[in-house]
C-alpha cells in the first residue's frame, strides 16, 4: 500500500521562517522520491530509491534519510555512493548520474538487514532540501513469495545481471550455490551419472563449474576433444536441472592474452553450440596472475565479442587480477576494477578466497567492491591457498555467511577425491557409487555440502 508524504519541496519558504533560519539553503530547489520494498525476507529486504530533481540543475547531490528503526542497517548498495552513521543514511551521486538537470531522475537500491520492525523511511532530502514522494509499505510478514519448486533452472530461467546482482527471469536477485569440478583430463571418473546424479538430488547444489584446464595436459593438447568434454558435462547439468559455469581454466601462466587465440577458438565453438540452453555462463579466465587488469582487461573485451556473435544473453564472468582477488594479492584493490571496468554488458567479476589464507582484508574488499560491482565467487577452498592443509572452519563460516547476506554466488573447489584437504571426497571415492554418506566425505566436503544442501531462496515474484 503506498502513502503520500505531505512534505516540503522547497526549503524554508513558509512566510515568517526565513527572517529567523537565514537565507534559503537553494533557491528554486526540489525533489521528489519514490521508495519502494520489492522483497522482504526473514532479516532482510531490498529497496528501490527513484529520486527525481524538481528544481534547478545540480551538478553533486547527496540524499539523505533518516531510517526509522535503529536495527535497520543498509547492508550494500547500488548506483551511488552509500553510508550509514547510526540510523542517517546517506547516499551520494556516481560518474553517470552525479549531474540532475530539471526534471531528470536516478534510480538507487539497497539491500537492507532488520533485527526488530522494518517501516519504511518517513522523509529524504536531496542536498538539505526535503522531498516529496511515496512510500511503498513494506509486507508485514516475510517473506511474501511462495516456495519455489522445481530445479534451479526451471525456476530461475535465463540469468542476467541487474545492478550488482545476478537476477532471474523474475528480475529477481538470486544465490547460486554449488561446487567446481577439479581439472577434468584428471579427476573424470568424478563426474559420471551417480557423482552428478548426487550433486544435483542429495547436495541440491544449483551449479557445476566445469575447470577446464588450458595447460597442465589440458586443452592445448586436445581441443576438440576437451571442447567435447565440456560440452557433454553441460548437457548433463542441464539434465539435472542446474546451471553450469564454462571455466577456461588459466593458472600457469598468469596472462590471460598467452591463450588469447585458444580462448577465441573454444568460446566460439561452445557458445554457438549451447546458445539456446539456459543455464550456461562463461568464465573466461580462472586466475590471472603476474599480470595488469589493464591486459586482464584487453584480454576480456576481446573474448566477450566472440561469445556475444553467438549468445548475446548468457553471463559472462572475468577474472581478476591477483588470482582473481580483484587484486588484493597483489597489494591493491577493487577501485582499479571500478574506475577501468570492462567495456562490455551483462558481466560479472570473479573472487577466489581460501578461508585459512585469505581472512579479513579480503573480506573487507568485498563487502565494499560488492557495492559497486557484480561479484561471483567461482572459486573457494575451505583450505589454505595451496589446496591442502587444515580446515579452517571459522574463516569458512564467516565468508559463506557475507556471501550469503550480500547474495553472492559460489562454487566449491572440489568436487572430486583429489588427496588435498579441498577435496570433498575422501582418496578413492570416485572409485564407487557413494558421493552423499558421511563415510566418504571429508570434513570440507561435510562442511560445504551442509551449507549448499539448505533450501534456496529463489524469489519469483
Amino acid at each position: 500500500m503506498k502513502r503520500l508524504l505531505a512534505l516540503l519541496a522547497t526549503g524554508a519558504s513558509v512566510i515568517g521562517l526565513t527572517a529567523l533560519a537565514g537565507p534559503p539553503a537553494q533557491a528554486a530547489t526540489g525533489c521528489s522520491v519514490e521508495y519502494t520494498v520489492t522483497s522482504q525476507w526473514s532479516g532482510g529486504f531490498q529497496a528501490g530509491v527513484k529520486v527525481t530533481n524538481l528544481g534547478d540543475p545540480v551538478s553533486g547531490w547527496t540524499l539523505g534519510f533518516t531510517m526509522p528503526d535503529t536495527g535497520q542497517k543498509v547492508v550494500q548498495g547500488w548506483n551511488a555512493t552509500w553510508s550509514q552513521s547510526g540510523s542517517a543514511v546517506t547516499a551520494g551521486g556516481v560518474d553517470w548520474n552525479r549531474t540532475l538537470s530539471t526534471g531528470a531522475s536516478a534510480d538507487l537500491g539497497f539491500v537492507g538487514s532488520f533485527t526488530g520492525s522494518n517501516p519504511a523511511p518517513a522523509s529524504f532530502a536531496l542536498n538539505g532540501v526535503t522531498c516529496t514522494g511515496s512510500v511503498t509499505d513494506p509486507p508485514t510478514d516475510p517473506p511474501t513469495d511462495p516456495p519455489a519448486t522445481g530445479t534451479p533452472v526451471a525456476v530461475n530461467g535465463q540469468l542476467h545481471v541487474c545492478g550488482v546482482h545476478l537476477c532471474n527471469q523474475y528480475d529477481r536477485p538470486v544465490q547460486l550455490r554449488g561446487m567446481s569440478t577439479h581439472g577434468i583430463q584428471w579427476f573424470g571418473p568424478c563426474y559420471g551419472d551417480e557423482a552428478l546424479d548426487a550433486l544435483a538430488d542429495d547436495w541440491k547444489s544449483d551449479l557445476l563449474r566445469v575447470a577446464m584446464y588450458v595447460q597442465e595436459d589440458g586443452y592445448e593438447t586436445d581441443p576438440e576433444g576437451f571442447t567435447g568434454q565440456v560440452n557433454a558435462l553441460v548437457d548433463e547439468a542441464e539434465a539435472r536441472g542446474m546451471y553450469a559455469v564454462i571455466d577456461f581454466h588459466t593458472l600457469t601462466p598468469g596472462d590471460p592474452n598467452y591463450n588469447l587465440d585458444r580462448a577465441k577458438t573454444f568460446f566460439a565453438s561452445v557458445a554457438a553450440r549451447n546458445a539456446d540452453k539456459k543455464n550456461v555462463i562463461y568464465e573466461i579466465a580462472n586466475e590471472p596472475n603476474g599480470v595488469s587488469w589493464a591486459a586482464v582487461k584487453n584480454y576480456a573485451e576481446q573474448v566477450i565479442p566472440v561469445i556475444r556473435a553467438a549468445d548475446p544473453d548468457a553471463v559472462v564472468i572475468v577474472g581478476t587480477r591477483g588470482w582473481s582477488s580483484l587484486g588484493v594479492s597483489d597489494g591493491s584493490n577493487e577501485s582499479e576494477v571500478v574506475d577501468n571496468p570492462v567495456n562490455a554488458a551483462n558481466i560479472m567479476y570473479a573472487f577466489h578466497f581460501y578461508a585459512a589464507s585469505h581472512k579479513d582484508a579480503y573480506r573487507s574488499t568485498v563487502s565494499r567492491a560488492a557495492a559497486k560491482l557484480p561479484l561471483f565467487v567461482s572459486e573457494f577452498g575451505t583450505v589454505s591457498a595451496t589446496g591442502g592443509g587444515a580446515v579452517d572452519r571459522a574463516s569458512s563460516t564467516a565468508w559463506l555467511d557475507l556471501l550469503d547476506q550480500l547474495k553472492i554466488g559460489y562454487a566449491n573447489w572440489t568436487y572430486s577425491d583429489a588427496d588435498e584437504g579441498s577435496a570433498a571426497f575422501r582418496p578413492g571415492t570416485c572409485n564407487g557409487t557413494d558421493y552423499s554418506g558421511s563415510g566418504v566425505l571429508t570434513e570440507s566436503g561435510a562442511l560445504v555440502k551442509s551449507r549448499i544442501s539448505t533450501p534456496d531462496d529463489f524469489p519469483t515474484s
